[in-house]
């Protein structure tokens, strides 16, 4: 299958002058307080949609500026991005690329060997904000702002997030780590690999939409836990540090560790 690759510059910017009116009222919606929503005086911006297949791969890396992914049912995956720096000329450093096929959809800021040197001291802030289907294979990883991903029908990893990150909805496998911010993730439904919370500087609070059954391992953290869930029964000595549990039956694999605030687990809609 033909294989689509963008570079995000100013000529492919100015080429798509029309702006849909839907893509007007989500980049409103997004927006917020947070510095890495806050766009410099030049700024120039780029909507594609792409058809992926149920399953697809999706990669978002390298971005610096806030990541934003809503999620919704069919096969549409919607790129919205948002690039702003003080200088129009600035505008040509610091390019997003857009790598889509049918069955994986990247979208990352250029590689090292691809960047000018001139370069180097041009700032330009980027924001990334994508529709997807749900049931995609999601992975996100070195965005210097916040991160915020709706319901997925598939795993989620995310990694070197300098920013807090919430994730509305994962199925199977997760994995967090490298992450100074707060983070929030709710767990439709563990897999036998269950879920791998690490390096994180902030609270962490994992949510559950069903009964769980997991052996949970809690160490090397700096700060308490809090198990707000029925049938949790600790298996080994408690300390400051480390905490190791049997909630219900017991089963998949729940490792949390190095963080730096309060881990708490608890039922999906229960209050704080």
């Amino acid at each position: 299958m033909r294989r689509k690759f963008i570079v995000l510059s100013l000529a492919v910017m100015m080429s798509l002058a029309t702006v849909p009116q839907a893509f007007s009222a989500f980049s409103a919606t997004q927006r917020s307080d947070d510095p890495s929503d806050r766009d410099l005086a030049e700024r120039d911006e780029f909507h594609q949609s792409y058809q992926l297949s149920p399953g697809a791969k999706v990669e978002v890396r390298g971005i610096n500026g806030a990541v934003d992914i809503e999620t919704a049912a069919g096969t549409t995956a919607e790129v919205n991005i948002v690039r702003s720096a003080r200088t129009r000329e600035d505008l040509n450093y610091h390019k997003i690329i857009v790598e889509a096929t049918a069955t994986g959809l990247v979208v990352r800021g250029e590689k090292e060997g691809e960047r000018s040197e001139r370069g180097r001291e041009r700032q330009v802030r980027q924001r990334v904000m994508l529709r997807l289907p749900r049931q995609v294979d999601l992975g996100v990883s070195g965005v210097n702002g916040r991160v915020n991903v709706g319901e997925i029908e598939g795993p989620v990893r995310l990694n070197g997030i300098n920013g807090r990150a919430e994730v509305a909805q994962a199925v199977g496998y997760s994995e967090l780590s490298g992450i100074n911010g707060h983070v929030r993730i709710t767990i439709s439904r563990l897999s036998e690999q269950g879920i791998r919370v690490s390096g994180i500087n902030g609270g962490v609070e994992l949510r559950f939409n069903d009964d769980v059954n997991a052996d949970l391992d809690v160490t090397g953290i700096n700060g308490p836990v809090n198990a707000d869930l029925p049938n949790v029964t600790l298996t080994g000595k408690l300390d400051r540090q480390n905490v190791h549990a049997k909630i219900g039956s017991g089963g998949s694999p729940i490792r949390v560790s190095g963080i730096n605030g309060t881990v708490k687990l608890t039922r999906a809609g229960s209050a704080g």
